[in-house]
């Protein structure tokens, strides 16, 4: 190490070296080899060495997450002060400033440890910033980091934070929803915003998680793309952005069908906004229940798109193999549903699930239903929400196009 350390000093585990080394930043509790002073503070910044003593990187310390040191940087020259928050920042719009083009006005500004802040989600929505904090160092520099996303968007009318998850009360984090201190806003909690073209009212408030799925962005057009004079069903449709741009794309006709009748009331309005009113028909129903009422109906009046874009099925390894039931079960019953040559896209949005499980468990659903499957395309996040290989935990969204044969 070149400068003199003034952070504690944690030694890890051979198994922890070796996961630091091929770039994951995590240290779990139980690959720590000693702990830090009894006064220091949960979301401090530690040094962690091997039991060699050779330096492997500075991170915050966590005092109650099973994950110990979300670990920042390996340059052991870094200081961590603002300057190092700003430069994060301007990276991360900068590299959004380049692949989103100008669907930058709606989109994820910072994805986390795919950016280099662990624990932090920030969204914008036009003029506005939605963050939603789940780690306890980041949230002891959240201010800095917002002063520096309002510096790259000028305009920017006020910062909220969502922070009803569980997982903030796992890191010592009270529930917290409201706007961000210090940070001037309008008080508005509503917005529109367009993507691909289309009109959506978002209420990032109330709206889950911070209010619209950005991740589906170019999923929702290759959707658009694929739905010219086809009967399209949209099954999980939530706000309705599967079912408009399955409208805009020229379907013949367009069902959306949701258990949430206050999803659904939003989905109409948005219908409203954009001039389809009348051109979806929307269904508040159980999407098992309504595939299985599908399947008695005659090829003639079946759907020839239908998409699938259920709530993760598991957040856990340990639910994982009640994870791919559902997901065959779901997927067996929309191939069961299609006619010979119809489309299905369907998604899976936990990383636990992986591509090739995904796969393996659509090859199982077609073997139940008794047809085949042709890949049109496999598709993922948007690159808004970067994936890094070496952190498996940032490729959660897999989105697979196929023809039933």
């Amino acid at each position: 190490m070149k400068q003199e350390r003034y952070f504690p000093q944690l030694t890890v585990s051979k198994k922890a070296e070796l996961s630091l080394r091929r770039g994951h930043p995590w240290v779990y509790g139980e690959e720590l080899r000693n702990d830090v002073p009894v006064s220091f503070p949960n979301g401090g910044l530690v040094d962690v060495v091997s039991e060699k003593g050779r330096y492997l990187g500075t991170g915050f310390y966590s005092e109650k997450s099973k994950i110990k040191v979300r670990v920042l940087s390996d340059n052991a020259n870094e200081r961590f002060d603002d300057s190092f928050w700003q430069r994060r920042v301007k990276y991360a719009v900068n590299y959004r400033r380049k692949v989103m083009g100008n669907d930058i006005d709606d989109c994820r500004m910072i994805f986390g440890e795919a950016d280099g802040f662990p624990g932090l989600t920030v969204d914008r929505y036009g003029p506005y910033m939605v963050s939603e904090v789940l780690s306890y160092g980041m949230d002891r520099v959240k201010q800095t980091v917002y002063r520096a996303l309002i510096e790259e968007f000028p305009g920017t009318k006020g910062i909220y934070e969502r922070g009803e998850s569980a997982i903030r009360l796992l890191e010592g984090l009270p529930k917290h929803s409201g706007w961000a201190e210090g940070i001037p806003n309008d008080g508005n909690t509503r917005c529109e915003i367009a993507e691909n073209g289309i009109k959506y009212i978002v209420d990032f408030a109330l709206g889950q998680k911070t209010g619209f799925f950005l991740d589906q962005k170019f999923n929702r057009r290759a959707v658009a793309a694929l739905s010219e004079g086809m009967r399209v069903l949209d099954l999980c449709t939530h706000t309705g952005s599967f079912a408009l741009n399955a409208v805009s794309g020229g379907a013949k006709s367009v069902t959306a069908v949701d258990v949430s009748q206050a999803a659904l009331d939003i989905a109409r309005e948005n219908a409203a906004i954009n001039g389809m009113d009348g051109k979806v028909r929307f269904v508040c129903a159980d999407v098992f229940d309504y595939l299985q009422e599908t399947e008695k109906l005659s090829a003639a009046d079946r759907s020839d798109l239908i998409i699938l874009d259920p709530p993760a099925f598991t957040k856990s390894s340990r639910t994982l193999g009640n994870a791919k039931n559902g997901y065959r079960e779901i997927n067996y019953r929309a191939m069961r549903a299609l006619p010979r040559g119809g489309y299905l896209a369907t998604c899976s949005c936990s990383h636990f699930m992986t591509t090739e499980l995904f796969l393996e468990t659509l090859r199982a659903s077609a073997l139940d239903a008794g047809v085949a499957l042709k890949i049109v395309e496999i598709r993922h996040q948007a690159p808004d929400h970067p994936v890094l290989l070496n952190v498996p935990e940032t490729d959660y969204l897999k989105f697979v196009i196929c023809q039933v044969i």
